[in-house]
């Protein structure tokens, strides 16, 4: 898909943007990128979430877990149930992560952060033993 412009109201000119550069992305297409690079990479380095699915949504839903602060949610994590052949999840909520980014280079922090601490958390660990160069402050 490429994007055309319309110059001074006479109909589609010609392309504006080649669809194999990095413009072309849609912001859910470029935060759907982040996500899966940030989690081959956590996958590398950290094999015991190699069989992990990650997913993104819009909003996370309106009625929150009876668990969950009332603080916005973030990210979310299912732990998988042995036997039942579900597999662990870590559920990103676009929306929410993208309006505390201030540009693309934030978003990508921000992504791999919630990444992260989820992941900690649901195992039980320290965030630096998922990624060694973990800093809840690195902005």
């Amino acid at each position: 898909m490429s994007i055309c412009r319309d110059r001074h109201g006479r109909g589609r000119r010609g392309v504006l943007m080649p669809p194999t550069l990095p413009g072309s992305l849609t912001r859910s297409q470029f935060f759907d990128m982040l996500v899966i690079a940030n989690a081959r990479s956590i996958r590398k380095g950290f094999p015991s979430v190699a069989d992990w699915e990650f997913a993104v949504e819009d909003v996370p839903p309106s009625d929150p877990a009876p668990w969950e602060r009332q603080a916005p949610v973030l990210a979310r994590t299912f732990t998988g149930r042995a036997g039942s052949g579900l597999k662990p999840r870590v559920v990103l909520y676009r929306i929410p992560l993208s309006m505390r980014a201030s540009n693309r280079r934030d978003l990508a922090k921000i992504i791999r952060l919630a990444l992260v601490d989820q992941i900690a958390s649901a195992l039980g660990i320290a965030p630096t033993d998922v990624d060694p160069g973990f800093d809840p402050n690195g902005f």
